[in-house]
């Protein structure tokens, strides 16, 4: 517990010193919530706040250090009741010795140990919806709801805001609907060099002139992979390669790969490792596939792709309707659904070299004018003030957060 002169702490005054955000969540390995808290660092820092983040560790631990930002090493992935309630103490002790003015929760598990801390020390406790959550039983529903505690409540798409709403009871005067981004900087075409796509190209052994269809993500069931299998396999076309990009489970990708072999086509498909440079890896891609069978609360790599001015397919739910404009950046087909996945490749693959063309255009431009990560960031950085400086967020004109 906090010592009592350390609780119910008055907010910074505008120009006194530097508001301080702790973002808390499992680990910072490769995914688009640990993009988005270096993202959420790198703003932060440049907007003169300090930024602190609290996780197991992982690859993109010193990006947040490169960023700015302080990273802070404890065991947030744990499940373990008696480690949850060890993190509480911890992240109380973090919070007392960076001046941390608002608790921001990305992931349940943690968020419990967070909601906690912040409720020992008086901060402001803010969490991220980043999925429509599964509740089978009430014991789930009762995990799932830390992410409804927050005095914000922010979701990741219009999809994940309605199910917070109506599941969770999250009223319209805590929830701030902000979409999740991507670095248009970054995801930029213009900006990759042959030399990248080369080195990439010869990493995988493509064939010159084979027309790529890529699946990237975790090798998972609810990704899609075994999906993709059937479509193909119901493809009378032969002309082009499929890439599944990502890591998973060793006995998944085994089985992925006698799947493949079972319906006889092992000569169209390439499984690889996790990438560290996607957006190489979308430009040698002549159409990208999101075949989650699941609902995603956003889908990343299809607005990635549309940044890349890829063409994509992804499967029509969750907040992928929302990310898809269909007939002008991809396609959207039913969920588990080979045939329909079958129809969209085979028309997407035979788009004329012009009718690609309009439809990058049409795709990069979809992207940059509603994804752009820097739109996430002021949008979340709005939050925060609306919390710390209330009467300032009053006298604002407009919505703080669509």
């Amino acid at each position: 517990m906090a010592n009592d002169a350390d609780t119910n702490i008055a907010p910074p005054a505008k120009g006194t010193r530097p508001p301080a955000v702790l973002q808390v969540l499992p680990r910072l390995v490769t995914g688009g919530v640990e993009r988005g808290t270096v993202e959420l660092t790198q703003a932060l820092v440049a907007a003169g706040w300090k930024a602190v983040v609290a996780s197991e560790g992982g690859p993109m631990a010193t990006e947040v250090q490169r960023a700015g930002g302080t990273h802070v090493l404890l065991p947030l992935a744990s499940k373990n009741p008696i480690t949850m309630r060890r993190n509480v103490g911890r992240l109380t002790e973090v919070i007392q010795r960076h001046g941390i003015d608002i608790v921001h929760a990305r992931s349940r598990a943690p968020a419990w140990s967070a909601w906690a801390a912040a409720q020992n020390t008086g901060r402001h406790f803010v969490t991220t919806f980043h999925n429509a959550y599964g509740a089978s039983n009430a014991l789930k529903r009762r995990y799932n709801s830390v992410m409804a505690r927050g005095e914000r409540v922010i979701a990741i798409s219009e999809f994940v805001g309605e199910h917070a709403a109506s599941v969770y009871r999250v009223g319209a005067d805590r929830l701030r609907i902000i979409p999740r981004g991507v670095d248009v900087t970054r995801f930029d075409p213009e900006r990759i060099s042959a030399e990248r796509l080369i080195a990439l190209a010869r990493q995988w052994q493509l064939p010159d002139g084979m027309p790529v269809v890529m699946l990237p993500g975790r090798l998972t069931r609810w990704k899609g992979q075994e999906v993709l299998i059937e479509a193909v396999a119901r493809l009378q076309r032969r002309d082009f390669l499929c890439l599944v990009v990502g890591s998973g489970k060793a006995r998944y990708k085994k089985q992925l790969t006698d799947r493949v072999q079972a319906q006889g086509v092992g000569g169209l498909f390439r499984m690889v490792d996790e990438c560290r440079d996607m957006p190489a890896a979308y430009m040698l891609a002549d159409l990208v596939v999101s075949a989650s069978t699941q609902p995603e609360g956003f889908g990343r790599i299809v607005v990635e792709a549309e940044a890349m001015g890829r063409p994509v397919i992804a499967t029509d739910h969750g907040g992928a309707r929302e990310t898809v404009a269909p007939g002008e950046t991809g396609w959207l087909v039913p969920p588990s659904d080979p045939d329909a996945l079958a129809a969209a490749i085979d028309q997407a693959l035979s788009l004329t070299p012009e009718q690609r063309l309009v439809l990058a255009e049409r795709a990069i431009h979809h992207a940059r004018s509603l994804f752009d990560s820097r739109f996430t960031t002021d949008r979340t950085i709005a939050v925060y003030e609306e919390i710390l400086f209330p009467e300032a967020a009053a006298d604002a004109e407009g919505p703080v957060a669509a």
